[in-house]
């Protein structure tokens, strides 16, 4: 089969695709022939030689991705509630070795759902480690509830996008921050309030905040904290909180104060497809490209100004 395999970490010339031995699968898996996948910030960042490089720098090759959607070939021998010919989609081993860029993929049973039959292979590719962290930013790690003010940095990027969309169906009231030209975009998604975080300063506007969803990094956390409640809720999503970012939480005598890791999960992934099928979430595909195009994939997610999702279709 066909793979893109990391020859080093670095550039995208580092992306290579090579023909290799088909994965088998163990008892707990399923071998899924790949039809779409979905490129978030972390495969780039991971080829860059950060986030997750150094945990995969033993394998042999090493193969990054980890959303997926596609066809169920063959089941392993305890595995009950899938079967051979089934389409399915989830972000799988993560955090692990992926091995997503592929035409076939072995993939423990657990992570993955069922695609809902309203959606494609690329919107279900789409709606999965980013749909995923939205929804465990909400219901695992914070406790958003109905009528709480929510604020959500990047609300039309990847994550961000799914959150307002996710947050409104939970009864919040969304304020979403992006740069001016996606203020539309923005408010289609249901939010009622944004920010223009090239030209407004957030923290002078914003006060008595209930929950806030922080995706950027860097200052912004403090100055999020500042826009909540005394025992509101902050979950971070770039990177661990520090010492000093945990002083500034503790003034504000929180509540919640997480740095957020999502994790695979099957169980969370058919909450998912739920929501798809009803039509209460939708994914917003940016670009699609084609496998042999991945490097270019990986440059526009690079670029930092992706709208939604890019989509790689095998």
């Amino acid at each position: 089969m066909k793979a893109i395999v990391l020859k080093d970490f670095g550039s995208v010339d580092n992306l290579e695709i090579k023909d290799i031995a088909m994965p088998e699968i163990s008892a707990d898996e399923v071998l899924v022939r790949v039809k779409a996948i979905s490129i978030n910030p972390v495969d780039v960042k991971t080829r860059q030689g950060y986030v997750l490089a150094d945990s995969l720098r033993d394998f042999e090759p090493i193969i990054l991705g980890w959303d997926i959607s596609g066809v169920i070939e063959s089941t392993g021998k305890n595995v009950k509630n899938l079967a051979r010919g089934q389409n399915v989609f989830g972000m799988v081993n993560f955090v692990g070795h992926g091995k997503g860029y592929a035409e076939y993929v072995a993939v423990p049973a657990a992570h993955l759902a069922i695609m809902p039959e309203n959606i494609s292979y690329s919107e279900a590719a789409a709606s999965t480690l980013a749909a995923l962290t939205a929804w465990q930013a909400f219901t695992y790690y914070g406790k958003l509830k109905k009528g709480d003010k929510v604020l959500i940095h990047g609300a039309s990027g990847g994550v961000g996008h799914f959150a307002v969309q996710i947050a409104r169906h939970l009864g919040a009231y969304v304020i979403g921050t992006s740069s001016e030209k996606n203020k539309d975009f923005v408010f289609s998604l249901g939010a009622q309030e944004h920010i223009d975080y090239k030209n407004q300063k957030f923290e002078n506007e914003l006060n008595n905040l209930d929950f806030v969803l922080e995706t950027i990094g860097g200052a912004n956390f403090v100055k999020s904290v500042k826009t909540l409640r005394n025992k509101g809720t902050i979950v971070n999503l770039p990177a661990p909180v520090s010492e000093a970012d945990k002083e500034s939480a503790n003034e504000k005598e929180l509540i919640s104060c997480f740095f957020m890791g999502v994790f695979s999960s099957g169980t969370d992934m058919a909450k998912i497809a739920e929501l798809l099928e009803a039509k209460i979430i939708k994914p917003y595909i940016y670009k699609v490209y084609a496998f042999n195009e991945m490097k270019e994939a990986h440059l526009e997610v690079e670029s930092g100004t992706v709208k939604g999702k890019v989509i790689v279709e095998l």
